[in-house]
């Protein structure tokens, strides 16, 4: 089974939201794990209601830290908003990476976390559906 680890800082935005869209759109047939490199406290209260509305609880997740162990059982590696303004914090592809470039939803509205979180699912499903032809392939 393919799996998937969605990175960002904090993993308390962009990433929860990824693995749950790609654990929920996966039905089992892959997996999805999200971490970060300095993990923050709790999931961002936004972040939370955004995916409430779209039909998935996650506020009982918790962030976590992104370990070499993660990556090496990992088939991808997906960083989220790894550019500038995360000072060099995110890890080296050990493993095949991709990086989306995505705002990060601390600071703002829930109308703004709703856009970043459509845009992480549309990107989720795309993921999927190109894993999942390669391995019928």
């Amino acid at each position: 089974m393919k799996t998937v680890v969605f990175v960002c800082v904090h993993n308390s935005g962009r990433s929860q939201m990824a693995e749950a869209f790609f654990n929920q759109i996966a039905e089992g047939k892959a997996i999805a794990l999200s971490a970060g490199t300095q993990p923050g406290d709790k999931v961002h209260p936004i972040v939370v209601e955004a995916m409430k509305e779209a039909g998935i609880d996650i506020s009982e997740n918790k962030p976590k830290m992104l370990t070499m162990e993660m990556i090496e059982k990992a088939d991808k590696m997906i960083t989220m908003g790894c550019g500038a303004d995360a000072g060099g914090l995110c890890p080296a592809g050990f493993i095949e990476t991709e990086d989306w470039a995505l705002e990060d939803p601390s600071g703002k509205t829930i109308s703004e976390v709703r856009i970043i979180r459509d845009e992480i699912k549309r990107r989720v499903s795309d993921l999927l559906a190109k894993i999942t032809s390669k391995e019928s392939s």
